[in-house]
C-alpha cells in the first residue's frame, strides 16, 4: 500500500467524527492566534508604554495577558481532550474490526502470521496510531497554522526580515526529506522484531511446563536477549536519526538570528525599525522556532504511525472464508459422499490426500485408521470446510459443501478433536459454547452423558464454576470429557472424533466411550483413533496410507483379510499385551 492511499485512509476513519474534529480545528485555530498576539503585545508596551506616557489604562495589561493565556488553555484543553475522545473511540473500531476479521479468516492464514505478529499488530501497532492523531496530527495543524499565523505578522511587520527567516523553512524540509526514508526503514524493521519478541513470549509462556522439564531456561533467555538486543539497536538508531534534525535546525536558526540582528540595527539607525517593532519581531521568530522543532520532530512518530498503519490496514484487509452459498433447511440427514477428494497444503508439494472416494450412508459410524502423516486429521478438516479443496468434492445429502452457506454447513457438525480448546469461562459456558439461549437442563444433561456430573458436583460453584485458561483448573481427562459435554449439547446430525478420547485414562475411556456410542445413534460419525480397540464396532473402517485409501471393510473382515490394519491391531495388541 502507497504512504499517500494509507495516509488518505487514516483520514477517511476520521470522518464519522467530522463534528468533534471540527471543533478541535476551531480550537487550534484559537491557539494559533495567540501566538502572534502575545508578540504584537510587546512592540505596544515597548513603544507605547515603556518609552513614553503610557497612551492605554495600566489594567489592560494583566487583563490582555490573562486572557491570552486563558483563552490558549482553554483551547489547548478542548483540543486534547477532543482528539483523545476521537483517537480512543478510533482505536477501539479498528481492534473490533481486526478482531471480528480474525473470526473470519481461513485456517490457514495462520500458516503464514504467528499469534505473535498478530497480537503485536493488534495491540502495540493500533495504539501506535493512536498516539499519532492524538499527537503528531495535533502537532501538524496547530503548529503549521501557528508558523503560518506568526509568518503573518512577520511579514507585516517587516517583510524584509522575513525574507531571511523563510531560510529556515526548505533546510528543515530537506533535513526532514532525508531523515525520513533512514526512519521508515527502521520502523518497519523494529515492527518486525517487535512481533518476533512477542512471538518468543507468548511461546515461553504456552510452554513452560516444556522449558522447565527439558531445561530450556537458558535457551529461551538467549532467544529473547538476541532480539531484544537487535529491537534495542534499531531503537537507537531511530532516536539518532530524529535527533539529528533539532541540532541542524538549531544551527541554521542561530545565522539567521544573526543576520537578522544585524540587519536590524542597520534598520533602526536608518529610523525604520523601533525598539519595540525589534523586540516584537525577534520574539515572533523565536516564537516561529518552537512551532517549527516540533513540526522536524513529529517526524518520527509520524513514520511510526504510517508504518503500523500499513500493518493495521494489511491485517484488516486479509483475506476471509468464503461467503455466500444456499442455507441448510432444517437438519441435515448426514449423508457424506467424497468424490475424488484431493489437498495439498499451501507451499508444500507432495499432496495430503489423493484421489480418496468415499460413500457415508446417514448415521453411519466410518473409523479412519493409520499411521501418523496418513492424512487423518486432514480429511475430516475439509468435511467442515475449514480448507478449501485442491480437487474433487464432498456432498452433504447430495449437494457439494462449497455450494452451502457456510455458517449453515457447520451448523450441522459437532467436533471434538485430540487438542482440546475451551474457554475462560464457566462450564455451563463451555456446555452451551455459541448458544446465544443455553438451556441449564440441556447442559445438566450433557454434563451427565460426559461422566462430568459427579465432578462439577463436588466444585464450589458446580456448573457456574470459572475454570480458567483453557480450562487449567481441570485435569486432562475433565478437559476432554467437557469438550465431549459440548459435543452432546450441540445435538448434530454429524460428529467427527479425532482422538475423543486419547486423554482419559481406562476406567474414564470407558465410561465416555458407552456415553459416545450412545451419542453416535443416528448420526453421521467420523472416528481417528490410534487405539484401535476404541473402534471396533464402527460401521466400517477407513484405512488410509500416503494420503489414499487402501483398505475398507469391518473389524472383522479386515484382521481377515490380513491386510495393513491386520498389521496394525496385531502390532498394537503385541505393544499392549
Amino acid at each position: 500500500m502507497k504512504p499517500q492511499s494509507t495516509f488518505r485512509r487514516v483520514l477517511g476513519l476520521l470522518v464519522p467524527y467530522k463534528a468533534r474534529i471540527g471543533i478541535a480545528l476551531g480550537a487550534m485555530m484559537i491557539t494559533a492566534a495567540t501566538e502572534p498576539a502575545v508578540a504584537a503585545m510587546m512592540k505596544q508596551l515597548l513603544d507605547q508604554g515603556f518609552a513614553k506616557v503610557p497612551s492605554f489604562p495600566l489594567w489592560l495589561v494583566p487583563v490582555f495577558v490573562v486572557g491570552i493565556f486563558v483563552i490558549r488553555g482553554l483551547s489547548t484543553f478542548t483540543t486534547a481532550f477532543l482528539m483523545a475522545w476521537v483517537s480512543g473511540r478510533l482505536v477501539a473500531q479498528l481492534r473490533q474490526r481486526i478482531f471480528a476479521r480474525l473470526l473470519d479468516v481461513p485456517l490457514n492464514f495462520y500458516d503464514k502470521h504467528s499469534t505473535g505478529q498478530v497480537l503485536t499488530t493488534m495491540m502495540v501497532e493500533v495504539q501506535q496510531i493512536l498516539e499519532m492523531l492524538r499527537s503528531v496530527m495535533v502537532v501538524l495543524i496547530r503548529d503549521s497554522l501557528t508558523v503560518v499565523g506568526l509568518l503573518g505578522y512577520l511579514f507585516w511587520l517587516n517583510w524584509k526580515l522575513t525574507l531571511v527567516t523563510l531560510v529556515l523553512v526548505p533546510v528543515i524540509a530537506v533535513v526532514v526529506r532525508v531523515t525520513s526514508k533512514r526512519l521508515k526503514r527502521l520502523v518497519r524493521e523494529s515492527q518486525q522484531l517487535n512481533g518476533e519478541m512477542m512471538q518468543a513470549i507468548e511461546e515461553a509462556t504456552r510452554a513452560r511446563q516444556v522449558i522447565k522439564i527439558f531445561g530450556g531456561h537458558s535457551y529461551e533467555n538467549r532467544r529473547f536477549e538476541k532480539r531484544s538486543e537487535r529491537l534495542r539497536g534499531f531503537a537507537l538508531r531511530q532516536a539518532s536519526t530524529s535527533a539529528t534534525i533539532e541540532p541542524i535546525t538549531q544551527s541554521i536558526s542561530s545565522l539567521s538570528v544573526a543576520v537578522i540582528i544585524v540587519m536590524a540595527l542597520v534598520q533602526a539607525g536608518n529610523g525604520e525599525m523601533t525598539v519595540g517593532g525589534f523586540a516584537s519581531f525577534i520574539t515572533a521568530m523565536l516564537m516561529t522556532l518552537t512551532p517549527l522543532k516540533h513540526l522536524a520532530a513529529a517526524n518520527g512518530p509520524l513514520q511510526r504511525g504510517m508504518s503500523a498503519a500499513e500493518r493495521v490496514f494489511a491485517l484488516v484487509d486479509a483475506g476471509t472464508e468464503r461467503t455466500g452459498g444456499m442455507p441448510l433447511q432444517g437438519r441435515a440427514q448426514g449423508r457424506l459422499e467424497l468424490r475424488g477428494v484431493g489437498f495439498i497444503y499451501p507451499g508444500m508439494n507432495q499432496p495430503v490426500l489423493s484421489d480418496v472416494n468415499l460413500d457415508i450412508a446417514p448415521g453411519e459410524t466410518v473409523a479412519l485408521v493409520g499411521m501418523s502423516g496418513g492424512g487423518k486429521t486432514t480429511l475430516v478438516s475439509l468435511v467442515p470446510d475449514f480448507y478449501p479443496l485442491s480437487s474433487g468434492h464432498i456432498l452433504l445429502d447430495g449437494m457439494p459443501i462449497e455450494q452451502i452457506e457456510l455458517n449453515s454447513l457447520r451448523a450441522q457438525m459437532a467436533m471434538v478433536s485430540q487438542n482440546v480448546v475451551l474457554f475462560d469461562d464457566t462450564i455451563a459456558a463451555n456446555i452451551a459454547y455459541g448458544d446465544a439461549q443455553p438451556d441449564r437442563s440441556r447442559i445438566e444433561a450433557a454434563a451427565k452423558a460426559a461422566h462430568l456430573a459427579d465432578v462439577i458436583a463436588a466444585l464450589p460453584s458446580g456448573y457456574d464454576t470459572e475454570i480458567g485458561d483453557n480450562g487449567m483448573r481441570l485435569s486432562g481427562g475433565q478437559r476432554q470429557r467437557l469438550a465431549i459435554a459440548r459435543a452432546i449439547y450441540k445435538d448434530a446430525p454429524i460428529l467427527i472424533l479425532d482422538e475423543a478420547t486419547s486423554a482419559l485414562d481406562t476406567e474414564s475411556e470407558r465410561a465416555v466411550q458407552q456415553a459416545l456410542d450412545g451419542l453416535m445413534q443416528g448420526r453421521t460419525t467420523l472416528v481417528i483413533a490410534h487405539r484401535l480397540s476404541t473402534i471396533e464396532h464402527a460401521d466400517r473402517i477407513v484405512v488410509l496410507e500416503h494420503g489414499r485409501i487402501v483398505e475398507v471393510g469391518s473389524h472383522a473382515q479386515l484382521l481377515e483379510a490380513g491386510g495393513v490394519y491386520a498389521h496394525l491391531y496385531h502390532l498394537q495388541f503385541a505393544k499392549e499385551r
